[in-house]
């Protein structure tokens, strides 16, 4: 008997040391992760409001691109531009100062062309045409900046407004499917609300962001021409004294 029962328990002890064995040979298996494309994430939004929103995108993207490019045309001043326009005036020499207006591209040589086309007449007619040129050259420059603004404060309204569908489907979704509702079924609502919320969010901070910092170079520009302008103005005055 004792033999006996010493024998299952040598049965058991390597009955355990083949499952440790077998078990520590099983390689085991990684958990899967579900990944989502930023495309799903579009379908999921619905198409009602994730398509205004990527119009409006583009939209932006584009004045943010086109804007940027002609600021920076604005600000590029040419080397010695000013100085030149005073000798070519007080030398007498109008016309090589309009061609030299001319070959530069900037509105700020625009402007100045207007007030050396009008040399010979009163200084307040000069500063007056130079005004009205300057005042056309940030019409120009400030072109699609109200759209960009449109688009920042809207795109969150919009966003905002594809979260309140996907809670309005939610909630349907509830009341049609009384107490066994799932969480399966709820998920298509949730996902909507979320997505259209970051995508209106994320269209209306690039947005806003970018205006405010095109305004800011804007009013750079501005500021160069009413410098150049009051330079303008001592040139022509400066022979009479």
């Amino acid at each position: 008997m004792p033999f006996e029962l010493l024998a299952q328990v040598q049965d058991n002890a390597d009955a355990a040391r083949q499952m440790l064995e077998q078990a520590a040979t099983t390689p085991e298996v990684a958990p899967v992760m579900e990944t989502i494309s930023v495309w799903e994430l579009i379908q999921n939004g619905g198409w009602y409001i994730m398509g205004p929103l990527a119009l409006m995108s583009l939209i932006a993207v584009y004045i943010i691109i086109e804007r940027s490019l002609a600021i920076k045309r604005a600000l590029r001043e040419e080397k010695d531009f000013m100085e030149k326009i005073k000798d070519y005036i007080h030398d007498g020499k109008i016309d090589s100062a309009k061609n030299l207006c001319a070959q530069n591209p900037a509105p700020v040589a625009r402007m100045l062309d207007k007030g050396i086309s009008r040399i010979g007449r009163p200084l307040k007619d000069i500063e007056v045409s130079i005004e009205n040129a300057g005042k056309l050259e940030v019409y120009k420059l400030e072109k699609g900046l109200s759209i960009l603004a449109t688009i920042a404060g809207a795109a969150p309204m919009i966003g905002f407004l594809g979260t309140v569908i996907g809670m309005i489907v939610t909630f349907h979704t509830m009341k049609i499917s009384g107490a066994g509702v799932e969480i399966g079924q709820l998920s298509g609502g949730i996902m909507q609300a979320m997505v259209t919320t970051v995508a209106g969010l994320i269209i209306g901070i690039i947005g806003y962001v970018a205006y405010n910092t095109l305004v800011a170079r804007v009013n750079k520009v501005v500021q160069n021409m009413e410098a150049t302008t009051v330079t303008f103005m001592e040139v022509l005055e400066s022979p009479a004294k």
